[in-house]
């Protein structure tokens, strides 16, 4: 099995403040990896190195077996927070199908086939019969599909998520996860979270990443574990892996 995702020795700095430091990840291919840490930990900072939107000061990333920037096309992605206003006047379908830019013909418009990928993508996530819909008259929870289809549309080999379900209910959260696991089944999953209890529910093996990284089994993380990383004291919720 090849990996999907190799790092080596990684280290990125904000105008001097070091975020991440001698970061080295491997995730191999069909993995579903879950990302933990406390805020301002340099979560969101490894995706974006991952996707090529940012470019690490020291050491590799090989995406896919290619540069992150060379591999774009093949990831998908889900961003913590829409990167465009809730009353932008559009509709579901055209969101979704804004995922197909990167992989159709540019300034040719949208064809069948991207056409038939976003219905596909809709299909999936369980929003076909909102595709008219605007953008404003949806709830949390399907923003979030509405977000995930549009990563999918691409069909992408690796898909990255960043805290995807920070903003719904428990309910939703579930259902997401489990459509998530689902998805796992034909592509690599990377998700970061703010839950460590809820996601070992779904994955194996955890990064837990606070400027350094170490990864761990879902079934070695305990109370002084979580400690270490969060710096605080914590409750643990035990449940089984099933």
């Amino acid at each position: 099995m090849s990996n999907a995702i190799e790092i080596r020795n990684l280290s990125f700095s904000y105008n001097g403040l070091r975020v991440l430091d001698e970061v080295s990840l491997t995730v191999p291919e069909n993995e579903f990896l879950g990302v933990v840490g406390p805020n301002a930990g340099g979560k969101s900072t490894l995706l974006k190195i991952v996707l090529g939107l940012l470019e690490a000061d020291q050491g590799t990333v090989t995406v896919l077996g290619k540069s992150p920037r060379r591999a774009r096309k093949e990831l998908g992605y889900v961003p913590q927070y829409p990167t465009f206003p809730r009353d932008y006047p559009i509709n579901v379908e055209q969101t979704v199908l804004m995922g197909r830019m990167g992989v159709t013909r540019p300034f040719a418009g949208y064809t069948g086939a991207d056409a038939s990928a976003a219905a596909q993508a809709m299909r999936e996530t369980e929003i076909g019969h909102l595709s008219a819909r605007r953008l404003n008259t949806l709830s949390g929870g399907q923003l979030q599909r509405v977000l995930l289809a549009r990563a999918l549309v691409g069909q992408p080999k690796l898909l990255l998520l960043d805290e995807p379900t920070s903003n719904i209910d428990t309910r939703m959260e579930y259902e997401i996860f489990d459509l998530l696991r689902h998805l796992n089944e034909r592509m690599t999953i990377v998700v970061v979270s703010h839950d460590i209890g809820f996601i070992s529910r779904y994955v194996r093996r955890v990064a837990c990443l606070n400027r350094t990284l170490v990864c761990h089994d879902t079934a070695a993380i305990d109370g002084k574990t979580v400690q270490e990383l969060y710096g605080t004291d914590v409750h643990m919720v035990a449940h089984s892996h099933g």
